[in-house]
């Protein structure tokens, strides 16, 4: 499968400033296979050491920081050879070994001649204890779920993905293009972006072997609840994990900790919930009070949504079947639409420096799904998935603030067009939209 990711991972090769790398992704997003897939095709050799699978290595680490030692120690028990600049030393599940972890401060230091990249799953969590973290000593790579545009490569259709990547100008798309490329979406919200599931549907095409990827995928997220969080709060954090489909089902999909269970206050469930965003599992979109810089200035910390690291995951956790894949563009509209702005959320995230937030008054009640910072601009957007594309919270936040609102932005299911100051995006070239918003500011300035 072609990652997008690998460019990113080139430059940090190529860098001078190269430091011991972190990748950092959820649990089989495909961080192992990418590491090793990059040391196969940019390097003379690896040198493989799984925490989680090789216990015995953590020995190494426990009596000395000398790295020429650990890694004499390592050549001889593995029999792998170690090269400097040569060899790609990939430590994985590193959060089982804490003592490795802080073992990357003098790889950095002492030894920079070697490439040292780590992953592991809920490394989030591993990095929040001060005593291990190497503080300004690591480079960090996010990695995220395949976007859809990743998807599109891996089904065999890269003359799709090759078009997206080709639009200049805000232009109507041509049905050629338009048509299958939103029946090619609709398949994606089925199996969203975790590789195994995509490579369950573009190798098999099986939709039930997508089903029970996905459901295996969950499963492995609640043995973690069980395996790293702390006893306490294991029962909170699946009680959170299985509410976020009820959460996100109403109208006002603000996150309430009565509906997690009858009584829930935020005193006792904050520490959970906190674990999950950690952990990578959920991402939280505080409410913006205003449109202002920076935008995280303006966050109200006490009101947030709650979305997943994946659209087919959530999908899957609603138990909403595929059977709707058939069904016109139900898929899209399920769920209140919860679905569209998940996977609009996962798009922007990899487009804009900070999260996005969202917008909302009380009364009269109106909503922006998200308002993004992009340089020096506020952009809201609206995620439209039904055929009604009126939107009179658009109208009313531009109203209200006027001058500072230089685009508005709407995701939708009709085409690519700019209409004064609206900017309307089919969803399937959400992974594009940070292209097209700079396009729409510079035909509205010229």
């Amino acid at each position: 499968m072609e990652r997008i990711i690998f460019d990113k991972l080139i430059a940090w090769k190529d860098s001078k400033y190269r430091k011991p790398l972190i990748l950092k992704g959820v649990r089989q997003v495909g961080k192992t296979w990418i590491l090793k897939e990059f040391g196969k095709l940019h390097y003379g050799g690896i040198a493989y050491f799984n925490f989680d699978e090789n216990v015995e290595y953590k020995q190494f680490f426990e009596t000395t920081k000398d790295v020429n030692r650990i890694l004499q120690n390592l050549t001889m028990a593995s029999g792998q050879n170690i090269k400097p600049h040569e060899t790609l030393i990939i430590f994985d599940e590193i959060q089982e070994c804490d003592k490795a972890l802080n073992t990357l401060k003098y790889f950095c230091e002492n030894a920079p001649q070697y490439h040292v990249a780590c992953a592991g799953s809920l490394l989030g969590i591993a990095l929040s204890k001060p005593s291990y973290f190497p503080v300004g000593k690591v480079d960090f790579i996010d990695i995220a779920p395949m976007t859809f545009t990743e998807f599109l490569m891996a089904n065999g259709d890269g003359n799709l993905a090759e078009y997206l990547g080709s639009v200049s100008s805000l232009e109507l798309i041509p049905e050629a293009f338009f048509n299958p490329l939103y029946e090619k979406l609709k398949m994606y919200f089925i199996t969203g972006g975790m590789p195994e599931s995509v490579r369950s549907w573009t190798e098999d095409r099986d939709v039930e072997l997508v089903q029970q990827t996905l459901s295996n995928i969950l499963g492995a997220y609640e043995r973690d609840f069980a395996k790293h969080s702390e006893k306490k709060d294991f029962p909170k954090l699946s009680l959170i994990w299985k509410s976020i489909p009820s959460q996100l089902s109403r109208e006002n999909k603000k996150f309430i900790y009565k509906a997690v269970i009858d009584g829930a206050r935020a005193r006792e469930y904050e520490d959970a919930l906190q674990w999950l965003c950690g952990a990578a599992l959920v991402s939280k979109i505080y409410r913006c009070t205003e449109p202002g810089l920076p935008i995280s200035a303006y966050d109200d910390l006490t009101t947030f949504k709650i979305y997943l690291v994946d659209v087919g995951l959530l999908r899957r956790l609603a138990l909403l079947s595929p059977t709707a894949f058939g069904e016109g563009n139900r898929l899209f509209t399920e769920f209140k639409g919860a679905l569209s702005e998940n996977y609009v959320l996962q798009a922007l995230t990899g487009q804009v420096e900070a999260v996005p937030r969202y917008w909302s008054t009380d009364h009269p009640r109106y909503e922006i799904d998200y308002i993004i910072q992009r340089d020096n601009d506020i952009i809201p957007i609206e995620v439209k998935s039904e055929g009604n594309v009126g939107s009179t919270s658009l109208k009313k936040y531009s109203e209200k603030y006027g001058d500072k609102v230089k685009l508005r932005v709407r995701f939708s299911m009709q085409n690519l067009k700019l209409d004064n100051d609206l900017l309307n995006i089919p969803l399937f070239m959400a992974d594009y939209a940070d292209r097209l918003i700079g396009l729409a500011l510079e035909k509205k300035n010229s």
